[in-house]
């Protein structure tokens, strides 16, 4: 979270947020001036967030249903977190396009995947991904790496930015 700035009246969606596990997180850490967009394309686990958030007495998630291909997020975010999902996106350019134009002009995206190197949990080594497959795809969707930090053991965080050439959408300014 430090990575992205995600700080006290941030406003972040968590992509593929599954059953919340860092939904939670999130919201506590933007607290109740901040803003978090759970985002999934299966509705049970819109369910679960909603329940888990509800349970645990959180007022500042927002469960949005997405597609295949739209994430469906608001704009203005100041950060976007996708964790263990990028390799079931079936166009990851036309995601990450999506999620660019969500971003405020400072904002940043977090991908957070299993390495091809070493063991570990995870999917088996065939099924993952290549750091720098990600790093192209999101270079393609209009994106510029910050980071590529390796502290995790069996996964990679990339952290990118809008290119200076790319432009948010004027209601974002």
């Amino acid at each position: 979270m430090d990575a992205l700035n995600i700080a006290d009246g941030s406003t972040v969606a968590d992509v593929g947020a599954g059953a919340g596990w860092f939904t939670v997180r999130l919201a506590r850490r933007v607290g109740p001036n901040g803003r978090i967009y759970a985002e999934d394309i299966q509705p049970p686990m819109l369910d679960a967030i909603s329940y888990r958030v509800s349970r645990e007495g959180l007022s500042n998630v927002t469960t949005v249903l997405g597609t295949p291909e739209d994430p469906m997020l608001p704009a203005g975010l100041d950060a976007v977190l996708i964790v263990d999902v990028y390799a079931e996106v079936g166009d990851p350019i036309s995601l990450l396009t999506d999620v660019a134009s969500a971003l405020k002009p400072q904002g940043r995206v977090g991908i957070v995947d299993f390495t091809r190197e070493g063991a570990g949990p995870g999917p088996p080594m065939d099924q993952r991904l290549d750091a720098e497959e990600v790093i192209q795809d999101a270079q393609a969707a209009g994106l510029s790496l910050l980071s590529h930090e390796t502290f995790l053991p069996y996964q990679f965080l990339l952290v990118f930015g809008l290119d200076s050439g790319t432009s948010a959408p004027t209601d974002q300014l």
